[in-house]
């Protein structure tokens, strides 16, 4: 589905959507699954953008709980914290290796046959160089790649709300002019082209089919959905 001014708003929504999904999970991942929040707004984006998501999608047994005893809801969220976190470091940091690497470079890597290596491979260095050419980069104070699948999904989002109309952030050293492909859409299609649709549907499918927690799998369908939807 080509982006464009009438929809892009919904794509920014979207991508946002999964970058929150994928972020490492904290009390505000908890608290949005355990109210149903997530799922509500999963299926709502999905359908706006005119897909369908699994009959069962969002039927995650955390919800059930708190619905059948909400005197006990923080408990129950502090308790699904420590779940998702300990889910989300098998999945996506490992040891020694994740079951799921979130990292572009390592996808990248083994379809060409060689070790990865996180900065250096030269795929990685070219999501750096396209962050850049869009005015960001890594955010003061951490030291993560910036091909993390929560990164590559910002950027989109970025892009779609600057497609849709949304002024360039004063603290952005360039123009819309300055984006590659001389604008935003241009510059988002570039970037799902040749670099989001050659490894995220793979890394959605390994974490639907590697998923010990109905949570993830929940978030790898979502992901797998707007990705199909964006092709």
């Amino acid at each position: 589905m080509a982006i464009d001014k009438e929809n892009a708003s919904v794509w920014s929504t979207a991508w946002e959507m999964a970058a929150f999904s994928f972020r490492y999970p904290n009390r505000e991942t908890a608290e949005a699954v355990v109210s149903g929040e997530w799922t509500a707004a999963a299926v709502e984006i999905v359908e706006a953008l005119g897909g369908k998501l699994p009959e069962d999608f969002g039927q995650l047994p955390v919800m059930e709980e708190a619905q059948d005893a909400p005197q006990e809801a923080d408990a129950i969220i502090d308790t699904f914290v420590h779940t998702i976190r300990a889910e989300a470091t098998r999945l996506f940091v490992g040891a020694p290796t994740p079951a799921c690497s979130p990292y572009e470079g390592v996808w990248r890597a083994e379809d060409d046959g060689v070790q990865p290596l996180l900065f250096v491979n030269p795929h990685s260095m070219e999501v750096e160089r396209f962050c850049k050419a869009c005015g960001l980069g890594r955010p003061e104070g951490t030291n993560e790649p910036l091909d993390h699948v929560a990164t590559e999904c910002e950027l989109l989002q970025f892009l779609a709300a600057l497609t849709s109309g949304a002024e360039m952030p004063e603290d952005i050293q360039v123009t819309v002019d300055d984006l590659p492909e001389g604008s935003p859409e241009g510059a988002y299609d570039q970037f799902l082209l040749t670099h989001v649709n050659i490894w995220m549907p793979r890394f959605a499918e390994k974490v639907i089919a590697e998923s010990r927690v109905p949570f993830y799998t929940a978030a790898g369908q979502y992901l797998k959905a707007i990705l199909d939807l964006a092709k």
